[in-house]
């Protein structure tokens, strides 16, 4: 019998297909993990949001964070289109249609019984891909869209649905209070992050003021921070909202006496990376 390298026999076209072809594979399951594991964090995504979950993600993130939309390119697109039809074929993920026509996708339980099975734990989704508001859906994937850029970026992050299920280092929030997304730097500077789409009723809008104060007395605090614990300090509160929403708590954290300084230091506004264009402020 003929002894072969392995030199020699990797080069034989036909062993480089096999190679080749099990390499795939292997990378196809790996999307195909990855891209549940997401599902079952963000809750729903949209196709471009699938598509901008791509293999590199930065590390040890420090400092303010990007909150642009991530951008996928027409590659990351494709190959995200075709992880997800084998997901669908599979029964391991859902999909339905958002109020703007956007395709949106969960975690069939299937998917979620293959996550449970590598030992990560995981819900379906089902019941997030059923008719919701046109509001419901524009704030998560604001939300979403902003972690996603933060994971890319490098900073550790917690959604919308993680928060809401208390997956979070915050527990299950701050004096009842908890954001749409935590973004936590290798520093260990915690941004909160709120998605405001719409006129908070009076009631709310006094707890808001009064968690403010709350934040800001804690963040002074020399010693440390008491709410957060664990090492962990304030970034920001940042707030994206309208210019309307912007002026408004401007206006009434100066009337209540918070010097500008101190209001620039701890918040941030975002009035322009995102629409709210079916949100009227009076």
């Amino acid at each position: 019998m003929l002894c072969v390298s392995s030199y020699t026999k990797y080069r034989h076209y036909i062993w480089r297909y096999f190679v080749t072809a099990r390499d795939g594979r292997i990378i196809a399951r790996e999307r195909e993990q990855k891209l549940l594991r997401s599902l079952s964090r963000f809750g729903f995504l949209i196709t471009r949001d699938c598509a901008a979950l791509r293999p590199v993600w930065g590390r040890g993130a420090t400092g303010e964070p990007n909150l642009e939309a991530p951008v996928a390119t027409a590659s990351d697109v494709r190959m995200a289109q075709r992880t997800l039809r084998r997901l669908i074929e599979a029964h391991q993920v859902l999909h339905g249609q958002g109020p703007d026509g956007s395709v949106i996708y969960a975690l069939a339980e299937a998917g979620a019984r293959r996550l449970q099975q590598a030992g990560i734990a995981a819900t379906t989704g089902k019941d997030l891909v059923r008719a919701f508001s046109s509001a419901h859906f524009r704030h998560r994937t604001i939300a979403n869209e902003i972690a996603i850029r933060g994971l890319l970026d490098g900073y550790k992050i917690e959604s919308e649905r993680e928060l809401s299920q208390g997956k979070s280092v915050i527990g299950d929030g701050i004096t009842a209070q908890k954001p749409d997304v935590l973004l936590r730097g290798a520093d260990k500077q915690i941004f909160w992050i709120e998605v405001e789409r719409s006129r908070k009723n009076a009631k709310d809008y006094a707890k808001l003021l009064k968690w403010l104060d709350t934040v800001a007395a804690d963040a002074a605090d020399a010693s440390g921070s008491k709410l957060l614990g664990a090492g962990l300090r304030w970034g920001k509160v940042i707030f994206v909202c309208t210019r309307a929403f912007r002026a408004k708590l401007t206006r009434d954290l100066i009337a209540k006496g918070w010097k500008k300084s101190a209001l620039d230091a701890l918040i941030r506004f975002e009035t322009t990376l995102y629409r709210f264009e079916d949100i009227v402020f009076a």
